[in-house]
């Protein structure tokens, strides 16, 4: 490698801008393409993985990426946008090599030993370690790139070896990417997309294989993987679930929303549902109970159970107070409903709701129940999908409180769960966003495209 040939850690690239010449943002990237190559040869990287508009993955090959430098990835222009599919012969650096359990053959010269078949082959020999990051760097006088560099984790080997010590070496230094991995473990993949919003971290699962899938799942915490698993289809959410212990998805299911709990568990077999509601908290399972009682596509099946609920005689600042909660959906946070105690649903009898803005028109001391809204009527459990859609939308609502006939609340419907069961049930999956624009691709850049990702390239380079 030439001096001054700029090197990047590949994890340093996730989520980083991509741009065209003229500085107009077109995506983000998610992961860089590769191709393992026998004898110890680095691997070619073909592209990256861009996410563009409408969460659509494509792949921008390396021969059109101009400069990758200051936080950003900079491209000669159109791309293509059809849908990226991976290939038998091409590997996802962190989907598929972060936190591998590799052989360190030789720290010194960064060369493999002679007969280990080096990097990518699998030989026996060497101390394991663990795949942290993986570096990238430009050919010179090419647009060409490969990995060069692989950053591991030693264990404990020795008495005057620290355990966790961290080392750089070259790639030929390491081998075994070749071989299939076994509980290959996902803490490093998972710290790399740690700032990743829930659904983005979804479209990231979504796209891993199920083996993959399932080590992300693990290694997320309750929470997180809770609102992953909401933003994820449905299939998706089952096989994770399925991979879990009960006990840990009786405590993930807690921790999601009411309705996207029960959403999930109406997808599982009677059984296994009963199952899984016995290891919840009684007061969760109730909750979740009561939504999987009504019909999916009512007020009843769509609302939660968990809205703002307070006395009429809490203050403006009590309200405002609840709704700065930030784990709050900006929906749920749009009003409070008045109660009579209870304030779990099943309330006490509902008397009303304030908006948010009529919170901050009104002196922090001023008491509910002469602020309340008490002529919008609400919705009855029973009340149908397209009934629904139309109160929304003709008051102007992105909530709307749900009252029994005994004049109890039982929860809230928002306005994303409405959209939710609006959409077709593969929106998810399926791109929504129209054709025209940057969907509209010349045939002679797509075919260029699929020259420079070389299709009829072998593994081994030939």
């Amino acid at each position: 490698m030439a001096a001054g040939a700029p090197r990047v850690f590949v994890s340093h690239l996730s989520g980083v801008a991509v741009f065209d010449p003229n500085g107009d943002q077109v995506g983000r990237v998610r992961d860089v393409v590769v191709m393992l190559r026998v004898g110890g040869r680095p691997p070619r990287v073909l592209g990256l993985v861009v996410e563009v508009v409408g969460r659509r993955r494509i792949f921008l090959p390396m021969t059109r990426v101009t400069g990758v430098e200051s936080g950003q990835v900079i491209t000669t222009g159109v791309l293509n946008m059809r849908r990226f599919e991976q290939r038998p012969t091409e590997t996802l650096v962190l989907g598929e090599l972060l936190d591998r359990r590799v052989r360190l053959v030789d720290t010194e010269a960064g060369e493999s030993t002679e007969g280990n078949g080096g990097a990518g082959d699998g030989g026996e020999d060497g101390e394991e370690v663990t795949v942290l990051d993986v570096s990238m760097v430009q050919l010179p006088a090419r647009r060409d790139w490969e990995l060069d560099k692989v950053f591991v984790r030693r264990g404990k080997t020795g008495a005057l070896r620290r355990k966790g010590e961290t080392l750089t070496v070259d790639w030929s230094a390491v081998t075994g990417f070749r071989l299939a991995e076994e509980g290959q473990g996902a803490e490093n993949l998972v710290a790399t997309f740690e700032q990743l919003r829930p659904a983005d971290l979804a479209n990231v699962l979504h796209h891993l294989s199920p083996k993959r899938r399932g080590e992300v799942a693990a290694a997320l915490d309750d929470d997180r993987l809770a609102d992953v698993l909401e933003e994820l289809p449905d299939d998706d959410q089952v096989e994770i679930l399925s991979k879990l212990k009960e006990e840990r998805a009786a405590d993930v299911l807690e921790a999601m929303d009411p309705d996207d709990a029960a959403d999930l568990l109406a997808e599982l077999p009677d059984e296994e549902q009963e199952r899984l509601l016995a290891l919840m908290q009684p007061q969760d399972a109730a909750g979740v109970r009561r939504l999987l009682s009504y019909e999916e596509r009512t007020a009843g099946g769509l609302m939660t159970t968990e809205p703002i609920i307070l006395r009429p005689d809490a203050t403006v600042a009590d309200a405002l107070a609840r709704i700065r909660n930030p784990d709050l959906s900006p929906a749920l946070a749009a009003q409070v409903y008045v109660t009579r105690p209870p304030d779990e649903t099943p309330t006490g009898k509902y008397l009303g709701l304030v908006h948010f803005q009529r919170l901050l028109r009104d002196p922090p001391f001023t008491l509910l129940g002469s602020i309340v809204d008490t002529d919008l009527q609400p919705l009855t459990p029973e009340t149908p999908l397209p009934s629904v859609t139309s109160f929304l939308a003709t008051y102007n609502m992105i909530s709307a409180p749900v009252v029994d006939a005994g004049g109890s609340l039982l929860g809230a419907v928002t306005v994303d769960d409405v959209l939710d069961h609006l959409l077709p049930e593969d929106w998810r999956e399926t791109d929504l966003h129209g054709a025209a624009g940057p969907e509209s691709v010349s045939r002679e850049a797509a075919a260029r495209d699929e020259a420079e990702r070389g299709p009829m390239e072998t593994a081994d380079g030939s």
